[in-house]
Parts: C-alpha cells; structure tokens; sequence
C-alpha cells in the first residue's frame, strides 16, 4: 500500500512539474476569446483569379461552380471554427463575356462568360457566400472594353461615316490631321480611339451622359438583379483624360451605386505613389490599394527581410493620416502581391519570412486583401515574363495537380514548396494554418481593422515594430520582432493583457521547451519572427 502511495506521489510530482515546466503550461490566449462575424464593411477579402482556381467541370479553366465547391474553405459560416481560412470577403476578377482568358476586355456587361458559368450559377454563389457572411465583390472595368462590344462596333461603323454625336459619344473616338501617337489606334481614315491598355481595349468617354447612363444600367443590373455587394474598379488612374477628371467620375459612380444599394463597398486600382493614392480618397470611395506598401521592394517586405521594422508603423500612419484627410471614412487596403505582380512567395527564402509578412500587413489598421495561393506560400517562375505565370491554378493538393492551364501556364508543385492545401492542412504549423490564425485574431480584436493609430514605439530596438490603435474607447498594442534568430525582450510602459500571439516557428529553449511570447510584469518577451497583440490601459 505504501509502495503504490509512493508511485501515485511520484507521478502528481512529474505531473505538476510537466505543467510548470514544460509546454503543457502554455495557455493559448485566443482560446477563451470569442471570434465574431464582421457586420460592416471592414473585411478579410480573397482575391480570386477565376479562370485558375478550381475546376469543376474538368475543362481546364476554372468557373463559377467551382469556386462555389471550395466556400467550405474559405469560410463554413460559423466564426467561432478554425478548419476554414476565416475569409469574409471575395473579389472575383472579371466573369462577363470576354474574346481573352483574363476577361478584362469586356464585350457584354450584363452576362457571364460561358466558361465561367451561367448567371443562374453566379446567383448561386452569391447566395452560397452571403450565407457564410461572405460579402461578394466584382471586378468592375469602366476605363475600357472589347473590341467586339456591340456599341463600339457601331461607333466605329457611324464614325467612318463622319458621325461623331451617335454612339461614338460613348467612346474616346475622334479625328485627327495626323496620327496622335502612342495611345491610339486608327479606325481608319482620320479616326482615332483611345486605346492606353492595347488597341483590342477601347476606352470609354466617362465623361458623356450616355455613358454614365448605361454604366448606371451596369450597376444596377449587378448590384440590384443580382446582389453583388461592391465592385473593385478596375485602371481608375486611366480614369482622367482630356474630356474627364478621374475624381469627378469616381465621385459620380459611387453616389450613384448607393443610390442603388447602400451599403456597397467600392476599392480602386490606381497603382502610383502613396501621395496620388491619398489625393484619389477625396472621391468618397471607401479604398483605394494601398500599392506603395506591395511587393518584393515595399515596405513591408522590406523590413521582414532585413529585421528592420523601426520605422515601418511610422510609414503606416503617416499614410493613414493622409487618407483619413482626404476622406474621415476611408478604409485603407494592404496586400502583398496580385495577379498583374511577381507572386510574393518569390520574396521569401523560408515559410517564416512568408508568415511574418502575413502578420505585418493584415495587422494593419483597414482591409487586407489575400492573393488567392498566397496563404499557402506559392510561387512562380520569375523567368517567364507572360502575365499567366502570376496566375497559375490554385494547387488543392500537390500530388494529384489539376489540368488547368493559364495563357500557356501550368500547375507547377515546385511552385508550392510547403504543399498544397491538402498538405498543408494537417500541418499545425504550416503557413495555411498561420494565415487561419492571423484572420481568427482579427475577427477576435475589432479594433485592429477598425482602429486608428495613435502611436508608434520601437521600443529602442530596430527589429521592433510596434504602434497602438485605438478604436470605441479601446486601445491595443501590436508589436513584431523582425528579428530573423533572435527573442526580443522589450519593456511596456502600459497595464497590458496579451490578447493573442502570432509565432511563426515551433522554436525551443534549451530544456527542451517551446518557446511562446510572454508577459512578465512590464517585461514582454518575443521568440523570433513573432507578433504580440495586447490590450492596454
């Protein structure tokens, strides 16, 4: 008897020293926290090249139906899970009629492309996202069409008869002594349209009531008949010419979409410097891309790949001050790569890196925007000039590769090298997994989208990036060790509670332990490569 008390002893000993020494001590902070469904327009958008991400009819591009068998992924409707992505937003790239594989020179505006689908399928998926909270937006391209557009086939045909007040007025058509240059293209005879994109792009005369009438049309057909929520427009820096002022027109259409449906969310590309980005808000359109933060020179790539993060929230709030002055009710939009730039994966030399720069940007204050692939580290061949080696398939599972092909481009397992997201999935520590947990901790902590920031700290450290937000009386600090292969141990000088935290790797000290952020008193220690989101008073 004295021998069984003796081992039963023995094991509550090894027991309680398991969990004050070893990882059974750790508590997960974002456990006891609730996770809520946006109501608003602040969001965790999804950008989806449509012809390159699920095929659903075994036709090598990829559709409507398909997107709609992979919602599960994106978002299963209840926050409070963690085996989907977290995703409450999707921009979807131009579906309408289209001679090309991109879709951005559109010939019907009130159609589906047939291999995308039908409009009865598209319904379908706006019900199926608007049922997971999922807020659906279109690319909307205004600037220019096909070629083969019923109205500009007309315009031309009324034009070469010397009629420039019919349907010519819709476009940028007119005639000239001699050829204008770079820019235009030739009807024949003395006429010229605008074409800045390629002479299969016709550009619109925004500036024409006509025009802006049958754009009316557009939105409310998408908007109104069919319940789309917003629209990405497409080229707004093409949007001023000789006829109209870009900002006027962006003014227009968006007071003429909420005439139409209240709530709509609009986000332009006007890809130039911060300053001219910050000048476009005054429009009133809710975002604008915040282009000067993107890609393998931005900012925050930057600073991932040299652990120097000292004056990164400096640039962020500097560029949201800009905007909020601009526009009180702007909502800025980071991202790291779309489908017209070099994949963000090419940036990275490991999944840290790739994880850290997840947790910079969408732990800016505004929305993020994910590049379909991106959350599952893909890359591409940075040889290959043609746009569709930025647009390859969406890998589901990188041993059984889908036969989709885009502009000459195919699927490519060595462009996934952490896996696919079959793989990826059982991974606790994959990258896939990490962007999960990254969504969870925003939709855990309104105040991070929503918030303004009101400070920044490095904490006398230039691998530190730190800066508070403030949003409804609630302040919460967000700090990141850039450090590569170093913990950082820095001193809060606020009463502070760690609401979540975000390491990239599974490191551990020399007992053996892994390594977690941790708050002693005023003391806040980061493993390497992590971020620390607190809430402070």
């Amino acid at each position: 008897m004295k021998q069984l008390f003796a081992i039963l002893l023995t094991l509550t000993i090894i027991a309680g020293c398991l969990c004050s020494c070893g990882t059974a001590e750790y508590k997960d902070p974002t456990s006891e926290i609730k996770t809520t469904a946006s109501t608003d327009k602040y969001r965790n958008f999804y950008e989806i090249f449509v012809c390159s991400y699920n095929d659903s009819d075994d036709d090598a591009v990829g559709d409507l139906q398909g997107i709609i068998d992979k919602l599960d992924y994106l978002n299963d409707g209840n926050p409070e899970t963690d085996t989907d992505l977290g995703i409450d937003g999707i921009w979807l790239t131009p579906i309408m009629p289209s001679p090309s594989y991109h879709k951005y020179d559109v010939a019907d505006y009130f159609n589906i492309d047939e291999r995308f689908g039908t409009l009865e399928t598209f319904d379908k998926l706006v019900k199926e996202c608007h049922k997971r909270g999922i807020k659906l937006v279109i690319d909307m391209v205004l600037n220019h069409c096909s070629r083969l557009n019923p109205l500009f086939k007309s315009a031309c045909a009324q034009a070469l008869k010397g009629n420039l007040k019919g349907d010519a007025k819709y476009f940028e058509i007119a005639k000239y002594d001699e050829n204008p240059g770079d820019g235009y293209t030739s009807i024949g005879g003395d006429y010229f349209y605008e074409s800045n994109f390629s002479p299969d792009m016709p550009e619109w005369n925004l500036n024409a009531d006509c025009t802006r009438d049958y754009f009316k049309d557009v939105a409310e057909f998408w908007l109104k008949d069919h319940d789309v929520d917003g629209f990405r427009l497409d080229a707004t820096l093409y949007y001023t010419n000789d006829h109209t002022k870009g900002d006027e027109f962006l003014k227009w259409y968006y007071k003429t979409a909420q005439s139409i449906k209240k709530d709509v969310y609009m986000v332009g590309e006007h890809w130039t410097g911060n300053a001219e980005i910050q000048e476009m808000y005054s429009s009133g359109i809710d975002s604008f891309f915040a282009f000067g933060f993107a890609g393998a020179t931005g900012p925050i790539v930057n600073a991932v790949r040299t652990s120097s993060g000292a004056n990164l929230a400096d640039i962020v709030k500097t560029y949201e001050k800009g905007t909020k002055k601009q526009n009180k009710n702007a909502i800025d939009c980071f991202f790291l790569s779309n489908h017209d730039q070099i994949r963000i994966g090419n940036s990275f030399v490991d999944d840290a890196q790739t994880k850290m720069a997840a947790s910079v940007y969408m732990l800016m204050p505004g929305n993020s925007f994910i590049y379909y692939g991106e959350e599952i580290g893909t890359s591409q061949d940075a040889s290959q000039s043609a746009d569709g080696y930025k647009r390859e398939s969406m890998i589901w599972d990188s041993k059984n590769l889908p036969e989709i092909y885009t502009d000459g481009a195919g699927p490519n397992a060595d462009h996934v090298p952490f896996g696919g997201v079959k793989q990826q999935e059982k991974d606790k520590n994959s990258i896939l997994n990490f962007y999960k947990r990254v969504i969870k901790v925003k939709n855990q902590n309104p105040a991070i989208a929503r918030g303004t920031i009101t400070g920044a700290d490095n904490f006398g450290d230039n691998a530190i990036c730190g800066y508070y937000v403030e949003y409804k009386g609630e302040k919460l600090l967000i700090v990141h060790n850039l450090a590569k292969d170093t913990a950082k141990t820095v001193e809060i000088k606020d009463n502070a509670e760690i609401r979540a935290d975000l390491t990239t790797s599974e490191t551990k000290d020399k007992d053996g332990n892994v390594q977690h952020i941790t708050l002693s008193g005023k003391e806040l220690t980061l493993p390497q490569y992590s971020t620390a989101v607190l809430k402070v008073s």
